[in-house]
């Protein structure tokens, strides 16, 4: 590098400096002034300790062993290997969408709904068309 060796230490010094004169920035202080000061102080050097490392809690005593914990990660990996494999033999093409249209709307035809059902859905299209004629405009009033 070509800097001479005086600038680099007037930048670190400087940063140094800069760096010394934010950690006073960070300390906290109250006005002894104000009405709160008093109490906040208080409130802070009663609490100045916490936490404390007793108040953590300690790891749990019944952690498993790192081979029955490496037996399962491996039970895992098999078993989606086994069923990516099986995804992967899935025929996920459909050929024909208007013939699976009416295989579906044949199978659904073949279902009869319960009768609940049936008056649950002429009570929602009751409703909806109720709402559309409520959505429309009033008729025009003129004054003669």
């Amino acid at each position: 590098m070509n800097v001479p060796r005086s600038k680099k230490m007037f930048l670190c010094a400087l940063v140094i400096g800069g760096l010394s004169g934010c950690a006073g920035a960070f300390e906290a202080g109250t006005d002894p002034a104000s009405s709160m000061g008093p109490r906040v102080q208080a409130l802070v050097d009663a609490n100045k300790t916490y936490p404390k490392w007793e108040d953590f809690p300690s790891a749990p005593a019944d952690l498993p062993a790192t081979v029955a914990v490496a037996q399962s990660v491996n039970t895992l990996r098999i078993t989606g290997g086994a069923l990516n494999g099986e995804v992967g033999r899935l025929e996920w093409s459909l050929q024909d969408p208007a013939a699976f249209e009416r295989e579906m709307a044949a199978r659904v035809a073949a279902s009869q709904p319960a009768p609940a059902t049936l008056q649950t859905q002429a009570e929602i299209e009751a409703f909806a068309q109720r709402l559309r004629d409520r959505a429309r405009a009033p008729a025009r009033i003129t004054a003669q």
